[in-house]
C-alpha cells in the first residue's frame, strides 16, 4: 500500500505546483505591463480575497466559478458593473419652509349656483315635496300598487281593498311623516279611541286597516316585470335595484333640476338601517348603523343638500381597473351637470393620487385625509413625524400639484390637496396642562388644507342629522319599501333646504324645520290648522254598506257600528250608511243624524 503524505510533503507538493503555473496573485500587478484577461477578470480578484476554508487544490477554473455563485461569506454575487447613482427621496419639510399653492381651475358652474324653481310665486311645503314626487310618478306608483294588490288577492290573501289613488298616496305620506313628529310605541297606538295614547289626526285621515293594506301592497315597480327581471340573476342583464327603479331615477333627477350647488361639495357614505336578507345588505362595524343599506352621497357642504347618490349593491361582476372608491367619486361627479372649477373633499376610503390627479385633469379641485399603503402616497422619507413628536409640528411634501401634509394633533393625521398651500400660518387653540395642574388654551399651528377639510368635509353628515330629525323609517322585512321611505326622508328634507333658500332671497324669516314638517303633514292630508278635514263637501254623501263578491258582483255588507255613537255616546249603533268620502260607518235615522252631525 502506498503511504500517505503527510502535511509537510503536502504543502511542499502545493508550493510545487503553484510555482509551476507562474505567479499570478496581487503582487505580480505592478510588474506586469500586459495583464492577462484571466487575472484582470473581477471574479478572480474575488476568489483570491474568498475564505481559507476554500479546498487547497482545486483548479483555477473551478475557483473562478465558485467565486462567481459564492461572496465572501457564501451568499450568492453579480459580477461587477459600474455603480449609477440613485436619487435620494425627498425629505419631509417643515412649516418654516414656504410653499405655494398651485393654479386653482376658475369656478365655472352650469348654472348659478341656488334654488332653480320660481322664487318670486309662493312655494308652500307641498309644493317644494311635489317636486320631488310628481304627478307622474305618484301615479305610477299607485298603478303599480293596486297591481300588486290584485296579485296578491288572486294568491289568496283576503283583506278589503280599495284602488288607490293619487290623493290617497298623498294622504299615507302625510301620516308617514306624521309619525315621525308623533313618536308611539306601535302603529296600532295611532288609531286608539279612549286611551292615554289617543292622537286625533290618523283616523281623521284614514282607517287603520286602509294604511295597512296600503303599506303592505305598495310597490314601486310593475310586478309583471319584475318577474321578468328574476328570470335574469345571476347574469350582467340582472338589475338588483329593479324594484325601486322608478322612484330612484325620479328622485336622482328632481335632486338635480331643482338645486345647483355651491363649490364646496362633500363625498360619503350613508348607512339605512335594514336587517333584510338581500345580497345588498351590508355590515360595518366602525358605523352608528351597523346593518343596512349602504349609499355614497354627494351633498353641498355648506348646507346639506342631496345633490346625488348611489346604492351599493355589492361586488361587481365586471372587474374595476382603479378600484371601488374611485369609481363611486367618478360616478357622483359629472361636469356636464355641475361645470367645473368644484373642490371636492372626501375621506381615506376615497382618496388617491390617481383619482386626485383625475379629478384635476377635468378641472375639479379635491382634498381629503389618506392612508399611507396607498399606491403613491410618500412612505419612508427622512425628518418624518414620530410619536414623540410635539403637538402642532407639522411635514409636507410637494409631488407637483399634490401636496400631502402630516400634522401632529392627539395623533398623526395625514392629509392630501391640489387645492391648497401645505400651510399659512393659521392656528387653532388646543388645552394643554401645565405642571402645577392649570389647564389653559394655547395656539398651534395648523395646516391650510386640515383647516378646509374640518370647515368643508361634514356635508353629507349635515345632511343625515336633518334627516334623523324627523324620519319615516320603520322595521320592514321588504328592502325596496325601506330605500322608499328613505327616498321620502330625502324629499322632504331636500325641501325643506329650498325652503330656506327660498327665504333667503326674499329676505323673510324662513319656518323652522318642525313648522315645516308640520305645514307638510297638514297639506299632504287636507288638514285645515285645527286638524279638521278639509275634503270636499259634494263628496261627503251618505251611500250604503255594500262589499264586492267573488263574481264581482256587489253584495250588501249588512251593518257597521256607528262611529260617532262610539265616541260621542259609548253606545254601539249598527248602521247600513257610511260617508263615501270618509269612509266611516255613521247612523241616518228619523230621531238620529250621526251623519250631520259627525260633519260638522
Amino acid at each position: 500500500m502506498r503511504p500517505l503524505l503527510d502535511v509537510e510533503q503536502a504543502m511542499q507538493l502545493f508550493l510545487e505546483l503553484e510555482g509551476a503555473e507562474g505567479d499570478s496573485g496581487p503582487e505580480s500587478e505592478p510588474e506586469s505591463e500586459g495583464f492577462d484577461d484571466e487575472v484582470d477578470d473581477p471574479s478572480f480578484v474575488l476568489q483570491e480575497e474568498s475564505d481559507d476554508e476554500e479546498p487547497p487544490m482545486c483548479t483555477q477554473s473551478a475557483s473562478r466559478r465558485s467565486a462567481q455563485r459564492k461572496g465572501r461569506h457564501g451568499t450568492p454575487t453579480r459580477s461587477r458593473s459600474p455603480l449609477t447613482p440613485t436619487a435620494e427621496p425627498e425629505p419631509w419639510k417643515t412649516e418654516e419652509n414656504p410653499d405655494t399653492a398651485p393654479a386653482v381651475s376658475r369656478f365655472r358652474p352650469r348654472r348659478t349656483p341656488g334654488v332653480q324653481v320660481e322664487t318670486l310665486s309662493p312655494q308652500s311645503p307641498k309644493d317644494l315635496f311635489l317636486l320631488f314626487f310628481a304627478t307622474d310618478t305618484v301615479m305610477k306608483i299607485c298603478s303599480n300598487t293596486n297591481k300588486n294588490a290584485a296579485k296578491n288577492k288572486e294568491l289568496g290573501k283576503k283583506y278589503n281593498w280599495t284602488d288607490i289613488e293619487m290623493e290617497d298616496l298623498y294622504k299615507f305620506f302625510g301620516v308617514l311623516i306624521y309619525m315621525s313628529l308623533v313618536s308611539l310605541p306601535s302603529l296600532q297606538d295611532y288609531w286608539r279611541q279612549n286611551h292615554i295614547l289617543s292622537v286625533p289626526l290618523p283616523a281623521k285621515v284614514m282607517t287603520r286597516e286602509r294604511f295597512r293594506s296600503i303599506f303592505w301592497n305598495l310597490h314601486l315597480s310593475n310586478p309583471a316585470e319584475d318577474l321578468i327581471n328574476d328570470r335574469k340573476k345571476g347574469t350582467p342583464g340582472h338589475d338588483k335595484l329593479f324594484t325601486v327603479r322608478p322612484l330612484y331615477d325620479d328622485i336622482l333627477n328632481a335632486c338635480q333640476n331643482y338645486y345647483h350647488p355651491r363649490r364646496e361639495l362633500a363625498v360619503d357614505e350613508r348607512m339605512v338601517a335594514t336587517k333584510a336578507r338581500t345580497g345588498m345588505t351590508q355590515y360595518m362595524k366602525n358605523k352608528p348603523t351597523k346593518w343596512g343599506m349602504k349609499l355614497f352621497v354627494l351633498a353641498e357642504s355648506s348646507s346639506g343638500y342631496t345633490i346625488r347618490f348611489s346604492i351599493y349593491t355589492g361586488r361587481s361582476m365586471a372587474a374595476s381597473e382603479h378600484g371601488l372608491s374611485y369609481d363611486v367619486v367618478m360616478n357622483l361627479i359629472r361636469p356636464s351637470y355641475l361645470g367645473t372649477g368644484y373642490h371636492i373633499y372626501m375621506d381615506n376610503f376615497y382618496t388617491s393620487p390617481k383619482l386626485f390627479m383625475d379629478l384635476a385633469s377635468m378641472k375639479f379641485g379635491a382634498c381629503g385625509t389618506y392612508r399611507e399603503n396607498r399606491k403613491g402616497c410618500p412612505r419612508g422619507r427622512a425628518n418624518a413625524l414620530t410619536k414623540k413628536s410635539e403637538r402642532g409640528s407639522v411635514r409636507w411634501i410637494r409631488e407637483g400639484p399634490l401636496v400631502f401634509v402630516k400634522w401632529m394633533d392627539v395623533r398623526e393625521v395625514s392629509v392630501c390637496s391640489t387645492i391648497h398651500p401645505a400651510f399659512s400660518g393659521q392656528t387653532v387653540q388646543r388645552m394643554k396642562k401645565y405642571g402645577d395642574g392649570r389647564w389653559a388654551a394655547r395656539n398651534i399651528p395648523c395646516p391650510t388644507p386640515i383647516m378646509a377639510y374640518n370647515k368643508n368635509m361634514g356635508g353629507v353628515d349635515l345632511s343625515d342629522q336633518l334627516i334623523q330629525y324627523y324620519s319615516t323609517h320603520r322595521k320592514t322585512g321588504q328592502w325596496y319599501k325601506t330605500i322608499l321611505l328613505h327616498f321620502l326622508d330625502i324629499a322632504t328634507t331636500n325641501a325643506f333646504i329650498l325652503h330656506r333658500e327660498i327665504s333667503s332671497v326674499k329676505k323673510v324669516q324662513p319656518m323652522t324645520h318642525k313648522d315645516f314638517v308640520v305645514e307638510l303633514v297638514r297639506e299632504l292630508c287636507c288638514m285645515d290648522k285645527q286638524g279638521v278635514p278639509q275634503s270636499r263637501r259634494a263628496d261627503h254623501i251618505p251611500v250604503a254598506i255594500v262589499t264586492e263578491t267573488d263574481a264581482g258582483q256587489k253584495a250588501t255588507k249588512g251593518r257597521l257600528k256607528c262611529k260617532r255613537c262610539l265616541q260621542v255616546d259609548s253606545r254601539r249603533c249598527d248602521t247600513p250608511w257610511k260617508c263615501q268620502a270618509c269612509d266611516v260607518p255613521l247612523c241616518l235615522v228619523v230621531d238620529r243624524n250621526c251623519f250631520s252631525e259627525w260633519h260638522k
